[in-house]
């Protein structure tokens, strides 16, 4: 019997410290992981498996069919289904991965030539199946409780891939795209392999619950193409780097990229926390939330504005530790050492409005936002090369700041006025029947 969650009684301060103990542990297995995958690869290569890996990229979130985020709204107010949810999050990454390595081949069979066909269906089965069931098991771990659980859980996935870039580092010298993509796939096994047998200790066996899929399907649907807007704004420009055989461009700035996502972790570590205190402040009314989303505003700017000094001061020396090859990683961190601080701060925006049970709306700003993102890449491009991907990502999350900002206030504005008409109206039942209520005491 699984007991209920110790969440609500843990303060944010707490959940985000044990979520960024990981992320710190994380950022220094990435930062190994950088140096030997970029000896290991070298940038034309790198930028090769950059492009395969962001198009995967903007499928994987369908495969969970958002049940991370089904776990967070459900399961912190009803543990005992935790069996049943993590089953049918089995189900959905399966039939998914599945389904989507029979579409690539039979796009392959009408396409006729197809770029990195054989790394891009390795990666859909790394990333769609077992990288989805390393994150699921620790969001379940997290809602359900052990936030120190969850985070050293989430840490398999990094250790297990920078052990296999170790381990072809030191016994080959230097690999191709595919190679690679092939050590990913057993190091993502590997970890999956850890986080079910941790889940199975957890919560016992793996049940199903084909209706209670089908209910929450929608829902998770939703989030899912919520994630994919996401991924788009992320991952669109790495795509189009490669699709226009800008392989060289593509690896540098796919690796000043990936190092602006670590060393986002601070606010990814708050986010997580924020997110599901607004799912438990649901029924509070929409004060309290307002201040939790404006506290978390303010702590994300101190982070993001810290962590772009911090950038810029240490850009310069990553040559050193990755080759020459990848000094043009220098100006794409100069360019864009702002991002975490902008992406910070509609992610907060965002969150306060998925919790007040508005994700409709944040999936409409989301997709919108990707649009603009993906047209800006197709346009610049081709005529400026990574600076044209740069600029395109900043003003698409500078958007999605202004977009989600604005629809966080006329919510607010919209709950609160609602809120006092209610009151009003108890104000003006319970002055109606005071009279009843002395001339029955009279």
């Amino acid at each position: 019997m699984i007991e209920p969650s110790a969440t609500p009684r843990q303060s944010v301060r707490h959940e985000a410290a044990w979520i960024f103990t990981g992320r710190v542990v994380a950022v220094l297995l990435q930062a190994a992981y950088f140096v030997l995958l970029a000896r290991l690869l070298g940038v034309s290569e790198y930028g090769a498996f950059a492009g395969a890996f962001a198009l995967v990229s903007t499928l994987s979130p369908y495969s969970a069919l958002g049940g991370a985020m089904l776990f967070m709204r459900y399961l912190a107010v009803d543990p005992s289904q935790a069996p049943k949810y993590w089953g049918n999050s089995l189900i959905t990454t399966s039939g998914f991965t599945l389904t989507a390595v029979l579409g690539v081949m039979i796009v392959r069979l009408f396409h006729g030539r197809m770029a990195h066909m054989g790394i891009i269906l390795v990666l859909l089965v790394a990333n769609c199946l077992f990288l989805q069931i390393t994150t699921l098991g620790s969001m379940l771990t997290f809602t359900l409780g052990n936030a120190r659980s969850s985070a050293w859980m989430n840490l398999s996935s990094n250790f297990c891939r920078v052990l296999a870039v170790a381990v072809m580092r030191m016994s080959m010298g230097r690999a191709d795209a595919f190679q690679w993509s092939i050590g990913v796939l057993v190091a993502s096994a590997l970890a999956a392999a850890v986080v079910l047998y941790r889940m199975h200790r957890t919560i016992g066996p793996a049940s199903y619950d084909l209706p209670l899929l089908r209910n929450k399907a929608l829902e998770g649907l939703g989030f899912s193409f919520a994630g994919t807007t996401e991924a788009v704004n992320n991952d669109a420009d790495k795509v189009m780097l490669s699709y226009f055989g800008l392989e060289i461009q593509n690896g540098f700035y796919t690796l000043a990229y990936r190092i602006l996502d670590f060393a986002t972790s601070p606010i990814v570590a708050l986010n997580t926390a924020v997110v599901q205190r607004h799912f438990l402040l649901s029924r509070s009314g929409i004060r309290p939330r307002l201040r939790l989303a404006f506290r978390a505003l303010v702590v994300t700017a101190a982070f993001g504005i810290a962590i772009a000094i911090a950038i810029k001061a240490l850009a310069p020396l990553l040559p050193r530790l990755t080759g020459r090859d990848f000094s043009g990683a220098i100006q794409v961190l100069g360019f864009l050492c702002w991002l975490p601080l902008i992406r910070g701060l509609h992610q907060m925006c965002g969150s306060a409005i998925t919790g007040a049970g508005r994700q409709n709306w944040r999936t409409g700003a989301q997709c919108s936002v990707a649009l603009v993102n993906v047209g800006l890449n197709w346009s610049w491009i081709p005529r400026f090369g990574w600076i044209g991907a740069a600029w395109a990502t900043l003003v698409s999350d500078g958007s999605l700041v202004v977009v989600n900002a604005l629809l966080l206030l006329f919510l607010a504005r919209t709950l609160m006025n609602r809120e006092g008409m209610d009151r009003q109206a108890m104000n003006r039942e319970a002055t109606a029947s005071e009279p009843v209520a002395i001339y029955e005491d009279v």
